[in-house]
């Protein structure tokens, strides 16, 4: 996994709809799971800059 989101995470959902590969998992912060394929579209769409390179 090269990307990882940080507590700077709003939960807003964004990077959920941009995942391609669904992988990222909703709660409290949310998390990038083994499903990545590094695409790094949740990392253009992420409004606060709450996802970055590992």
């Amino acid at each position: 996994m090269a990307y990882v989101i940080t507590e700077d995470c709003l939960a807003c959902g964004v990077c959920l709809a941009e995942c391609a590969s669904n992988a990222i998992q909703e709660g409290d912060l949310y998390v990038i799971n083994d499903e990545c394929t590094e695409c790094g579209a949740c990392v253009e769409c992420c409004p606060v800059g709450a996802i970055i390179e590992k």
